[in-house]
Formats: C-alpha cells, structure tokens, sequence
C-alpha cells in the first residue's frame, strides 16, 4: 500500500510502545476493530484524519507528529505559502495539505483537500469525530453526505456542520474537487 500509509501505521505502533498501551486501547478510542486498527499499523489500511486528531488529542501528542513526523515549531505566526504546506497523499484519491501543521499549540486543523473524481465509486465511507467542520469548495463539486442528505457543493459554495453526525463525501464530474476543511472540537 501507499508508503504514506506504511510510515503513519509506523508512528502509531510507536507512540504505543512509547505510552505502553494496548492496541485495544486505541482502536477502542478510534470505534475501529481491532483487526482493522492493526491493519493500520501495518500500512494495509487507510485511517482518517479525524481518528488521528482524535488519537493525538487523547495521549497528547500532535496531530503533525503522527502525519508528518514532524513537530510544529511556530508560535506567533505561520505563514504558509501557495503549495507549500506539508502534504499527504492518502490514497491515490485524497490529497491533504496542512495550512496549520507547522504551528505550536493550534486548536484547529485546516488543509486543502484534493480527491480525484471516481465515476465507478458506489460506497462512500462515512466518518464522524468531535467538534464541528467546515468546507469550502476552491476548485470543481462535491457531494457530500450528512446525516443521511446528500448535499451538492460547488465552487464558491461552503458548509459549517456539526462533525459528531455521519459524513463523507467525493468528487463529482470530470475533473478533482479541492477545498479548504477547517475542523475544530
């Protein structure tokens, strides 16, 4: 699987051995079971943003830690130049780039977010974590599902939801959607 996968699976199983936890423990935490939670610290599986956040909150670690391998060392400010924010590809559909990674302390997680259109995609993998979220559509449209509606987003277009309810989304149309998440618990 993506090596991106392999090395995030490589940090969790470490901040385990560090912390001495359980890997019940943790995919107690993430709602995962365990045989999936051990798959993603093999690399053979995919896990979410929001279980990370919520992985890294819990035992107080950075949520760019267990990305990135990398701690924020910014404190007054972070600028982050077009492109320049640290990425990751998560699958071959989902690209993330960190707007806030390289900042100390911060109480929000933003990236833009590029998925590549899937024509052939019929199951979408809803997720749900604390807080509220926000999206904003930059380039192309999505449907997003929520709680049960389907709602279209174009370019221009934005959304503020409460992120405890069931979401996931994808690209629509030919070309990728990119847009700006915001999340904050």
């Amino acid at each position: 699987m993506n090596d991106q996968l392999h090395q995030i699976g490589e940090r969790l199983r470490g901040l385990r051995d560090a912390l001495d936890i359980p890997a019940q423990e943790v995919a107690d935490l993430c709602g995962l079971p365990l045989e999936t939670y051990e798959q993603v610290e093999r690399g053979e599986a995919d896990i979410t943003i929001s279980k990370l956040m919520t992985i890294a909150n819990h035992y107080g670690v950075t949520t760019e830690a267990l990305i990135f391998d990398e701690e924020p060392h910014m404190h007054g400010y972070l600028v982050v130049r077009k492109g320049q924010g640290m990425s990751i590809e998560r699958t071959k559909a989902y690209k993330y780039q960190s707007l806030t990674g390289g900042f100390a302390g911060n109480k929000a997680e933003v990236f833009i977010v590029t998925v590549e259109p899937k024509p052939d995609a019929h199951t979408i993998y809803k997720n749900s974590h604390p807080g509220q979220e926000f999206n904003m559509i930059l380039e192309g449209a999505m449907e997003l599902f929520l709680g049960g509606k389907t709602i279209v987003l174009e370019e221009g277009d934005s959304i503020y939801f409460d992120s405890t309810k069931p979401h996931g989304m994808r690209a629509i149309g030919e070309r990728p959607v990119r847009f700006l998440a915001f999340t904050v618990e």
